[in-house]
């Protein structure tokens, strides 16, 4: 495009709002989060099974499946960054859609041939990533495209695609077993035909869903999107996060004196250490990173306003992490909850159902494999109505307000976790189901309709990344925590995790009423 014609493009744009779009576009600009859920799916369901199948006790797969959380902490604020300040032939969202759809289909091919535990973990490291360059871009995408009257709509749509996506891909081994009878069993250390097919489908059926939104979609230029927003007063946007800004060594010092600690005290949970050898790390954190972080903050202390974004992406990044909106911090509080509870569910729910539903922890028994196959429908049955939750939101929202609508489906999912230990029937754990698919429906929507609303456009990305710390650092959390707790408190048991899950799913309802939201948004 030349310059006359972006400079066209904005002065025309700047005499009008953005342009509502209708039901068939925002459908299209979903439509690639239905294939991204297919292979989110395929890991939450499957992956445990994978561990426990190649060698892992149960008290290890949290720990293995760190490597999910961990990816999402360093890559989508990355991607995020990049995104914002990518503008190409194919677009500003788009390139990452399609560079993470292709690594993330190659994954999911080659995950259910590790020949080791150690090969799953690590594949599931690289899968995780992939997802993840692909799925950051596209809750910025619906910010971009939408004005802020859609964006709840457009963020219901995403939700409503990955409940479909899911339900299918949650499914597919059971269906594979039951209606096409692929086996579900195989010989100790190897995996079953049934999830290595549908890890194949789940691959085609992701690059073909994105790959439909990349050519279906068009998306906005950055001068455009200016031009869009300028008369919503976004400097002012800006200059509000510029308040938070105390550009002094002793708060970046203080800011990463507390990062380092938690560092250290996560890194004995997981290895097991004591307190002695955790404040040895601490201090090594200290002395090598100390000078770089004094570094930083002599450098930002002394920038201001635009020259900030010479700096690069790391200052940036982690400028912009230390300054977040107010309501982002709140809604920080919400995700945190909201999140553990999820990892707790999808890494314990097969280890519990098999154990506590069917009475088997054998992998190579009949038992055990019919109860995950079970879960794999119980998992689809969560996000099926999901997919129907979703179509009621923005109504609900509209009707009681965004933030009590968000509280009532949080509390809906924690009960319905909580009902596990008092369901003995297995064949009606779909019911609980029902509240976790609500839950899971608004997780997906509601904070990023509340976070889009607070943000500057030209950071959406980057903010969007960064919020995701909130989702990784509780799943970190639960991975390193929760199998002491179960060993230590409740014998080992499971079941014990999932009412974890739902206690915290209903204190993040809770918090929820706390967040700070513009009147036109509560």
């Amino acid at each position: 495009m030349s310059t006359d014609t972006i400079s066209q493009t904005s002065t025309n744009t700047q005499q009008r709002q953005q342009p509502e779009l209708n039901f068939w576009q925002i459908f299209n600009m979903c439509f690639g989060f239905l294939g991204i859920q297919f292979g989110f799916a395929l890991q939450n369901a499957n992956v445990s099974r994978i561990f426990q199948t190649l060698g892992a006790e149960i008290d290890e797969i949290p720990i293995l499946w760190i490597a999910a959380p961990l990816t999402g902490l360093i890559v989508q604020p990355i991607i995020g960054y990049l995104s914002d300040n990518t503008w190409n032939g194919l677009g500003r969202r788009r390139p990452y859609f399609l560079i993470g759809a292709i690594c993330t289909t190659l994954a999911l091919f080659v995950m259910p041939h590790s020949p080791t535990l150690w090969i799953a973990a690590g594949m599931l490291w690289i899968m995780d990533a992939s997802i993840n360059i692909a799925m950051e871009p596209f809750r910025a995408f619906v910010g971009d495209n939408l004005p802020k009257s859609q964006r709840t709509k457009g963020y219901a749509m995403q939700s409503f695609f990955i409940g479909i996506g899911a339900v299918v891909a949650s499914a597919l081994p059971y269906i594979l077993t039951n209606y096409f009878d692929v086996a579900n069993t195989a010989p100790a250390g190897e995996i079953a035909d049934s999830v290595r097919y549908a890890f194949y489908f789940g691959g085609a059926v992701l690059f073909l869903a994105v790959g439909w939104t990349i050519v279906s979609s068009k998306e906005y230029s950055p001068e455009e999107i200016s031009a869009f927003h300028a008369h919503e007063q976004t400097a002012k946007q800006e200059d509000r996060i510029d308040e938070t800004r105390s550009r002094t060594a002793t708060q970046y010092k203080t800011a990463a004196l507390v990062w380092m600690t938690i560092g250290a005290i996560f890194t004995g949970l997981v290895y097991g250490l004591g307190w002695d050898k955790q404040l040895f790390i601490l201090s090594i954190g200290i002395f090598a990173f100390g000078p770089l972080q004094l570094y930083c903050a002599k450098v930002l202390a002394g920038v201001k306003g635009k020259k900030r974004d010479s700096l690069g992406m790391v200052f940036n990044v982690v400028d912009d992490l230390f300054h977040m909106p107010k309501a982002m911090h709140q809604l920080a509080i919400v995700q945190f909850f909201s999140w553990f509870a999820l990892f707790a569910m999808w890494i314990y729910t097969t280890s519990a159902v098999t154990s506590y539903h069917y009475g088997s922890s054998d992998v190579v028994s009949q038992a055990y494999n019919d109860g995950a196959d079970w879960v794999g429908m119980l998992f689809a049955s969560y996000n099926g109505f999901a997919a129907l939750a979703a179509v009621m939101i923005p109504f609900l929202a509209k009707a009681v307000g965004i933030k009590f609508t968000h509280t009532i489906n949080l509390t809906l999912g924690g009960l319905g976790l909580i009902s596990f230990y008092f369901i003995k029937d297995p064949q009606m754990l779909w019911i609980p189901m029902i509240g976790v698919g609500i839950a899971w429906a608004s997780i997906l929507s509601v904070p990023y309709a509340m976070l889009s609303g607070i943000l500057p456009p030209k950071k959406m990305g980057v903010f969007m990344g960064i919020f995701n710390f909130f989702i990784v650092i509780p799943q970190l959390l639960a991975a390193s925590v929760l199998g002491v707790i179960l060993n230590g408190l409740f014998d080992g048991e499971p079941i014990f995790a999932l009412i974890t899950g739902g206690v915290f799913m209903i204190i993040a309802g809770i918090a929820v009423l706390f967040v700070d939201l513009p009147s036109s948004q509560a």
